[in-house]
């Protein structure tokens, strides 16, 4: 990849050879070392939360108590950034409405 930061991983972060099995998701790594790996499966994350989430939802039946708790944590700040995400992309959309009518009751 000429001059590309970026490294398409399929499978896992070491393998780099052949095409994606079907169970196997692509991953984009920027780095060579994930800062969290999934003790059960060892597939590689960019943050700590997205592990727990995802422990949370394929091994929720092998967790302990603490990873439960940790996992229904990063789920609950996930909704919580989501719905701020979805209020800010609503509060654009009104704005650029009424923005818009604004503007077209002035030209026409």
């Amino acid at each position: 990849m000429s001059g590309d930061a970026h490294r398409h991983v399929h499978g896992t972060a070491t393998d780099t050879s052949g095409p994606p099995s079907a169970s196997a998701p692509d991953i984009d790594v920027r780095d060579e070392t994930p800062s969290a790996r999934c003790p059960y499966c060892k597939r590689p994350f960019r943050r700590p939360a997205f592990e727990s989430l995802h422990r949370g939802r394929e091994h929720h039946d092998r967790l302990s108590d603490r990873e439960r708790a940790a996992a229904e944590r990063a789920a609950r700040d996930e909704r919580a950034a989501l719905r701020r995400f979805r209020l800010y992309a609503l509060g654009v959309l009104v704005v650029l409405y009424f923005g818009l009518l604004i503007v077209a009751a002035f030209v026409v």
